[in-house]
């Protein structure tokens, strides 16, 4: 059986807790949790039962549950679970609107430009410009981006 990994990390404004461990030969599987705030928002469980005979199986597994771990990790960072874990901070859902009083309205007209004449269908769209690579704005990201690098054995 591997140690398992186990990191905190701030994730807008928040403290997540990712765990990964192997369950051992008998039940021979890797699993990852997610939590915040002692709520699982995320798990994975990898079995590796169809290894189980190799002669470097503890170094294999453990190389299995880095990427694993490192996987749970870059999720969180790229956004995957924001609606599980920050149910609060989504818009609300649009609905339609109530019918306004009768009352004239605030501003009487407005200037609207001309639309641009349409392109040719035959041009695909413009893409839009590359963005520019951000940069960590606090430790906390830097700490994430250190965890989430590939290492250079």
């Amino acid at each position: 059986m591997n140690v398992g990994f186990n990191h905190n990390v701030m994730y807008r404004g928040e403290i997540f807790h990712v765990q990964t461990e192997d369950s051992g030969i008998a039940n021979p599987h890797i699993i990852t949790l997610l939590y915040r705030g002692g709520t699982i928002i995320c798990s994975r469980k990898t079995s590796y039962a169809d290894i189980i005979k190799m002669d470097n199986l503890d170094q294999v597994v453990q190389e299995l549950m880095k990427e694993q771990h490192k996987d749970m990790l870059r999720r969180l960072k790229n956004g995957e679970f924001d609606d599980r874990a920050f149910p609060s901070r989504q818009p609300a859902p649009a609905t339609k609107p109530a019918a306004a009083p009768e009352q004239a309205p605030a501003v009487a007209s407005t200037q609207v430009a001309p639309a641009p004449p349409a392109a040719a269908p035959s041009s695909p769209p413009p893409k839009p410009p590359a963005k520019p690579q951000e940069k960590p704005s606090s430790l906390d990201e830097v700490i994430l981006d250190f965890l989430l690098a590939d290492d250079k054995d």
